[in-house]
């Protein structure tokens, strides 16, 4: 019989994605392994492997439909000597979309009541995704009936509430009129163009919307002095195999990882109810791409050789840009580099990526006067400045690590020992 193609979990955290572009049509034969779909998740575009041989019957959903969820029939893969008149009606949509506004002339449905089915007592019964959408769109959640289960509010009834426009949101309390607008409700009179959001802008905005308000972000700068590190990079360099050209990141991936390794209280995280201190020194990197911002992760980077990190960078950041890293590649990660010395920038300070307790933000290194021996000198200095969860890494225990990280970066020598 007929074969279902559903919608696959690419990560252990995603419930939906988009179906960016079909590689195949119906009608084409396909082998086990054969990437037929390419699938957008909240953190990069991957390609899609079909699981069994046979012939394409019918696409049920198509390229570029959003919000589809996992485990959701997307294609139909036909059997050998089965045709296309096997296939049975198309189940219900998987997407959850805007329902279309009922039409001036058509009849309008009776809507059942929403009080006694969502509600217990001034208790709404809605997902946490439903009541999230409700709150930024100014929606009041008693006047939506729901359709889940025992009359539960999801995603799509509070979307089919919204695509009816204002009249389908009650007026608010007195109290609340007061506060200040929504995200989602801001009102632009100027003139401008809507930029749709992808899925990866949605989860960059939400997580450091939460890191922000929730994480008692404090700050250390420091300066290193980069000459002697510059001669060690120039010289290795200089004696390097075809295809090695350490960068000063590099380095100051590896001065990280060594001071993690020697202070593992800093390589550690908030759980809520406790601080986890993790095990291997894995270390996020910053990578901009074309739809936003990624971290892949150089896994046990304390174990590693410049010539080994700056392989692995040079691999991860090109796949992050073709949209191709794997969950394992990007996903985890104990402490976090965010480098922005290449666009000149001096300073920064750059917001912590939980459930890590700190990030380090990299400026420019660049010629300044300093006082060397009570003279006047020039030096190539770079500012550092580490973000720190102040419910995991104090004051005291991020001044302490800064001091070993940038002994690493000003005897670059002691690295290779």
């Amino acid at each position: 019989m007929p074969t279902e193609i559903l919608m696959p979990a690419l990560s252990p955290t995603m419930t939906e994605g988009k179906l960016s572009k079909w590689l195949v049509k119906e009608g084409d034969a396909v082998k086990a392994g054969q990437v037929i779909a390419e699938i957008e998740t909240d953190k990069a575009s991957m390609e899609f492997e079909a699981a069994d041989e046979g012939k394409v019957g019918k696409i049920l959903v198509a390229a570029g439909t959003e919000n589809v969820a996992v485990n959701a029939p997307i294609a139909v893969l036909l059997g050998e000597g089965e045709s296309a008149s096997s296939i049975k009606a198309a189940p219900a949509a998987p997407v959850a979309a805007k329902a279309e506004a009922p039409k001036a002339d058509a009849p309008k449905a009776e809507a059942p009541k929403p009080a006694a089915a969502v509600a217990s007592g001034d208790r709404v019964m809605a997902s946490p995704l439903a009541k999230r959408i409700a709150r930024d769109a100014g929606l009041d959640l008693k006047n939506v009936a729901g359709s889940g289960p025992h009359g539960r509010i999801v995603k799509v009834d509070v979307e089919a509430a919204l695509a009816k426009g204002p009249v389908a949101k009650a007026a608010a309390p007195l109290a609340a009129a007061a506060a200040p607008a929504a995200p989602g409700a801001v009102q632009i009179f100027d003139p401008h163009a809507d930029v749709p959001l992808t899925s990866m802008r949605k989860t960059i905005a939400r997580r450091l919307t939460d890191s922000k308000r929730d994480i008692p972000h404090y700050y250390l700068t420091i300066d290193c002095e980069l000459d002697a590190l510059l001669a060690l990079r120039q010289q290795l360099n200089s004696k390097a195999g075809e295809g090695v050209k350490l960068s000063v990141n590099d380095f100051i991936i590896r001065a990280s990882a060594l001071a993690l390794r020697k202070m593992p209280e800093v390589n550690a995280g908030w759980a809520g109810d406790r601080i986890v201190q993790f095990t291997n020194v894995d270390i996020s990197i910053a990578v901009a791409i074309e739809a936003g911002l990624i971290t892949p992760i150089i896994r046990k980077a304390d174990t590693k050789g410049l010539a080994t990190i700056s392989s692995d960078m040079r691999e991860l950041g090109q796949k992050a840009k073709a949209g191709k890293l794997k969950p394992e590649e990007y996903q985890g990660g104990g402490f976090s580099i965010s480098n922005l010395g290449m666009f000149g920038i001096k300073h920064f300070t750059a917001v912590i990526n939980p459930p890590q307790a700190c990030i380090l933000a990299v400026g420019a290194g660049e010629q300044r006067p300093v006082v060397k021996d009570g003279a006047l000198a020039i030096a190539n200095v770079m500012t550092c400045t580490m973000s720190c969860d102040h419910r995991v890494v104090d004051g005291a225990l991020g001044a302490r690590w800064l001091k070993v990280f940038k002994g690493f970066i000003e005897d670059p020598l002691t690295m290779m020992l």
